[in-house]
């Protein structure tokens, strides 16, 4: 559920107006419910019932500081895939050891601030990877917790572009290679096994593929335990998905979290403390982008309906071809229409919903875009020297701004033209 709802044809979030907030801090605005990311946080969190389990917010769905600080006062903690995800987790004081640190590729001083932290795990996706952390561990004389990303070639059925535990996939180890990773780790003084982690793909609306994944994630660490790896922790990613559209229905964090007693019954005696990294399950609906109708536009064939918000703002329906639901500011008696919502950007690619049926709208209007907390302004850019929409918290009836709208002089800033160019 999420705090979006209509009080006298008004759309409001929580108690605010979203007109309010539209005509004080202006378009395009991402506007997030702080009572619907608390009761998404704490629904996951009841879910996992008592078996021991750490969250570990995925920042890369919104890393906002406010969205942080919100999650991190409940007690989540953080899955990470950058240095600067490091600092932003540790900045609104998220415990270190409810850390974890993912990646193909990170820089070896992103490990070693990772290291000088003291985070729970690095999730480790590669013998290079693996080399690498015991070199710098042992320049910082410390033993470094890692866990390794183990690939299940379990198909997520979800988009090619998200899905990431196939054999095909950049990420994680072949399962038939773990055992030799785990010796290997095991031999290296500057080395500490601590965990096993897989992470299928994400918007997965289908409980098959995480049973699949745990189930063999779990007997692969069985075996290694058996052969005296000392793996306590076991990280079963994220990715659970949510309701795009009013009449999807994907399965509940409580169907999530039998499923998860299902999937470990047969493996009880290993006692180990699972590890989740959800992050669009809690932001995804806690998040609209607010834009306003610019002009209506009727082309040779199709209607458009463009506004000031565009593909640098909210990329997942051109990269995706995602699905966001529309809702008008201010319910009315308008005639439906079937248009391209588009933004102002040269691409034909730029576009928030295409051949949709919607209330016709007229210049000036406010429109919502649904269900865009997770990967919205996380994936926004400069593209076409756009500034970056504005960011907003809302606290039952009173609201802040969380980051400010960019400005040209901010697009610009680090750009210089050299003295021999005259």
């Amino acid at each position: 559920m999420h705090h979006f709802d209509y009080r006298d044809d008004a759309l409001h979030c929580e108690e605010v107006p979203l007109e309010r907030i539209a005509r004080e801090v202006g378009t395009p605005c991402y506007v997030y419910s702080r009572a619907t990311l608390e009761r998404h946080y704490r629904v996951f969190h009841e879910a996992l019932g008592r078996r021991p389990h750490v969250v570990c917010y995925s920042v890369k769905a919104n890393s906002n500081l406010a969205v942080l600080r919100t999650l991190a006062r409940l007690g989540a903690g953080a899955d990470v895939v950058s240095g600067g995800e490091l600092a932003r987790a540790l900045r609104v004081g998220i415990d270190p050891s409810m850390i974890v640190f993912s990646g193909v590729g990170k820089q070896e001083s992103e490990i070693e601030a990772a290291l000088r932290a003291r985070i729970l795990c690095l999730n480790v996706e590669s013998h290079a990877e693996l080399e690498q952390v015991d070199r710098v561990a042992a320049r910082l004389g410390v033993r470094a917790p890692i866990a390794i990303r183990i690939n299940p070639d379990v198909d997520p059925r979800t988009h090619p572009y998200i899905a990431t535990g196939l054999r095909k996939s950049k990420f994680g180890v072949p399962a038939s290679a773990a055992r030799d990773e785990y010796r290997f780790a095991a031999a290296r003084a500057h080395l500490e096994v601590h965990g096993i982690d897989c992470h299928i793909g994400s918007q997965l609306t289908n409980l098959e593929p995480f049973r699949d994944s745990i189930a063999k994630v779990a007997s692969l660490a069985r075996e290694l335990r058996a052969e005296g790896a000392a793996i306590r922790t076991l990280d079963i990613g994220g990715g659970l998905g949510i309701p795009y559209r009013e009449e999807d229905v994907p399965p509940s964090p409580a169907a999530y979290g039998a499923m998860i007693d299902q999937a470990l019954a047969p493996f009880a005696g290993l006692d180990l403390t699972v590890v989740c990294e959800p992050g669009r399950v809690i932001v995804g609906n806690a998040g609209v982008l607010l834009a306003r109708v610019l002009l209506l536009k009727q082309g040779e064939v199709k209607r458009f309906v463009v506004v000031d918000a565009a593909m640098n703002d909210l990329l997942r329906p051109s990269l995706y071809d995602a699905y966001h639901e529309i809702w008008p500011a201010r319910r009315g008696a308008a005639p439906r229409i079937v248009a391209d919502l588009v933004g102002p950007i040269c691409e034909s690619g730029d576009f928030l919903a295409r051949d949709r049926e919607m209330p016709e709208p007229s210049v000036g209007d406010l429109l919502c875009v649904m269900s865009a907390g997770a990967y919205g302004f996380a994936m926004s850019s400069n593209y076409n020297t756009r500034p970056r929409a504005a960011e907003v918290l809302v606290d039952g009836a009173r609201y802040a701004v969380v980051r400010s709208r960019e400005t040209i002089d901010d697009c610009l800033r680090g750009e210089q033209v050299p003295d021999w160019l005259g």
